[in-house]
């Protein structure tokens, strides 16, 4: 008998759909997962025990009873606790907000419930998402599912551990440098960074605003595409959000379309790879290849990116500290160390600094289009260059050699936010340590539909993205 909270999300909705589960067996076996995992993983703040249930059996009601059923139905998520809803405490990972609750909900959330998806809970998060190694001091260590001795990656680090242990089949994170793809990589799931402005913003706490992404995690290329399709779109409550028509993400999955062309980066994104992580690269692309697609060795600007990856940190610490200007000056004890101490370094960036690194970005992104865009559709790179480090490696350190380690986390994510590009994490094998590795494809504005179709044809002739973690 089929384990439908181990399948896939388009499995699982075709399931219930189709009568072969029901909504409440699969959020049972989720929430039997969550009582026995978290307390090793850490990954929830709160679960809704008993209104998932209710969700579930009123979805079952619904289907018993031939009512149209959204694309979603009895599917049940978590998402990072940054997503607003009416009544419900959003804590943003902070004391500052541990009672707070929004007067109304995500567009995002909105949208999933339209699509008939069941809430189970809220997942930890870096306090305000501040931070690459998934730590919060507020709660207790969040771990990853594969060994719990390693980092999660941040600051969506309860997503990436919820999806990857199969806690919930999908998640809603949220990137600013690499906070879906990071925790997608090392917990061995898919994380699709969107366009920016392809999905809506609005309900979901600021971090950094002309940084700042909604995308999902889930544990296949399909299951993404179906929940882009969902959340993706024009919002009136969003000034940001793009007016542009949603594709049909899962159909494009079969397009008939000449395959693009992939370039694997020289330059830049493979500056201090490790073997493993490289070994396991050019197999992806000698699978790739093998399937058809054409891969180029392609020269990358370097000198261009490594301008960018300082502009980055100057646009996020600063409009991050602009968001909290008024409670660091009310309530700085109750920010954590390490997030207190990376605002209050956004304070010091000149105003003239900020400005310059927002005017460039256009010509940036022409400058990068022209370089890359004109030779290849698409660019392959690692997300980690390094496997991924331990929690005794990353806690309590200091010296060049350890912030070189922490600055590689997103070295190869963040110029990509500055760009405003689309990406998507692929799990691709496994270092020596016994954790997941994963390539970044990178694609011109709105190829969201491209990355995906180049990602569930990898899907489809290798299985990395079946493998579970043993504690799962």
């Amino acid at each position: 008998m089929t384990d439908y909270s181990r399948a896939s999300l388009t499995e699982t909705a075709g399931a219930i759909a189709a009568g072969r589960t029901t909504s409440r067996d699969v959020v049972e076996a989720c929430l039997d997962r969550i009582a026995r995992l978290n307390g090793t993983l850490n990954c929830f703040v709160e679960v809704d025990w008993d209104g998932a249930r209710e969700a579930a059996d009123a979805a079952d009601r619904k289907q018993r009873e031939g009512a149209p059923l959204g694309p979603l139905h009895g599917v049940p998520l978590a998402h990072k606790d940054m997503y607003y809803r009416t009544g419900r405490v959003s804590a943003c990972g902070s004391r500052l907000r541990e009672h707070w609750a929004p007067s109304a909900t995500a567009t995002a959330l909105q949208r999933l419930d339209g699509a008939g998806a069941i809430e189970l809970g809220r997942l930890v998060m870096v306090e305000f998402a501040m931070g690459p190694h998934g730590y919060n001091q507020n709660y207790p260590h969040c771990r990853n599912p594969w060994n719990p001795q390693h980092i999660p990656c941040g600051s969506s680090s309860g997503s990436g551990v919820a999806v990857g242990s199969r806690m919930a089949h999908a998640s809603l994170g949220s990137d600013t440098g690499g906070s879906i793809r990071c925790p997608a990589a090392v917990s061995g799931v898919v994380g699709l960074l969107p366009t920016n402005g392809r999905v809506s913003r609005h309900g979901a706490m600021p971090m950094s605003h002309s940084l700042d992404a909604v995308g999902p995690l889930a544990r296949t290329a399909r299951d993404c595409a179906r929940l882009l399709g969902v959340i993706a779109g024009a919002d009136p409550a969003d000034a940001s959000s793009l007016d542009l028509p949603v594709p049909d993400y899962e159909a494009g999955l079969s397009s008939e379309q000449p395959l693009p062309t992939i370039g694997l980066a020289r330059g830049y994104f493979d500056t201090g790879v490790g073997p493993d992580v490289a070994g396991a690269l050019e197999q992806a692309a000698r699978e790739l290849r093998r399937m058809g697609f054409r891969i180029e060795e392609i020269a990358m600007p370097a000198d261009l990116l490594d301008e960018i990856a300082e502009l980055h940190p100057l646009v996020m610490k600063a409009e991050g500290a602009a968001n909290h200007l008024p409670t660091m000056r009310e309530r700085e004890a109750d920010y954590t160390f390490e997030v207190g101490h990376r605002l209050h370094a956004g304070f010091f960036i000149p105003a003239a600094s900020y400005i310059r690194a927002l005017k460039l970005r256009g010509p940036f992104l022409r400058a990068f289009a022209q370089a890359v865009f004109s030779k290849v559709d698409m660019v392959l790179t690692p997300v980690l260059p390094i496997p991924v480090p331990t929690i005794a490696e990353t806690s309590g350190r200091t010296g060049k050699a350890y912030l070189d380690m922490v600055v590689s986390l997103t070295r190869n994510t963040k110029v990509i936010n500055y760009l405003g590009l689309p990406a998507v994490s692929v799990p691709c094998g496994f270092t020596a340590n016994g954790l997941p590795t994963a390539f970044q494809l990178v694609g011109q504005p709105l190829a969201e539909g491209d990355l995906l179709r180049v990602a569930h044809r990898y899907q489809e002739g290798t299985d990395w993205h079946t493998k579970e973690p043993e504690l799962a």
